[in-house]
This record gives C-alpha cells, sequence and structure tokens, in this order.
C-alpha cells in the first residue's frame, strides 16, 4: 500500500517521511486530496529506468509483431513444430 501523508506531516513527521522515501514515492494530500509526490533521486532514477525499459520492451514487442504478420502474409512461416525445430538447428548450424 502506497504512502499517504497529509502536507502538515512534512512539518512533523520529517524524519519518518524521508525514511519512506528512500525506498518508495510518499504522497501527499492536501485537503484530503493528492497534490504531491515526494521520493529520493534513487526511487526517482528507478521510476525512470523501469519506465524506459517498459517502453524498449513494448517497442520490441510491436516490432517482433509486425516482422510476423509480414512473414505470414509472405509465407513465411512453419506449419508443424518439427519443421519449425528443423529451421532453428539449420539457423544454429549456419552460425556456427
Amino acid at each position: 500500500m502506497p504512502a499517504i501523508y497529509p502536507s502538515t506531516a512534512l512539518k512533523n513527521q520529517q524524519r519518518e517521511i524521508k525514511e519512506i522515501a528512500d525506498s518508495e514515492i510518499v504522497y501527499i494530500t492536501e485537503n484530503g486530496r493528492g497534490k504531491y509526490a515526494f521520493m529520493s533521486e534513487d526511487v526517482l532514477q528507478r521510476k525512470i529506468d523501469d519506465a524506459v525499459e517498459q517502453a524498449l520492451y513494448e517497442q520490441r514487442m510491436a516490432q517482433a509483431l509486425r516482422q510476423s504478420r509480414e512473414d505470414f502474409e509472405n509465407g513465411r512461416y512453419y506449419s508443424s513444430r518439427e519443421d519449425l525445430m528443423a529451421a532453428v538447428r539449420d539457423k544454429r548450424a549456419s552460425h556456427a
């Protein structure tokens, strides 16, 4: 469950909030509504790195799907598992 504190806690519970912010995002509310997100630079960098990795993964998956559709439309597919495994063996042998 995310850490959520009212804005007054920034004055009264600084140490506690900072300790939590060293490992996760702390959400700060004003008048009972979400207003701010507080975190350490390390947490921020992890969040950025995770977002970049997720975006790259989605891009690779979209490219793989486009390529597989193109392959299928151009007749480049295998109708059995055995045919596929034989093609994989041939490809590996050609790269050895």
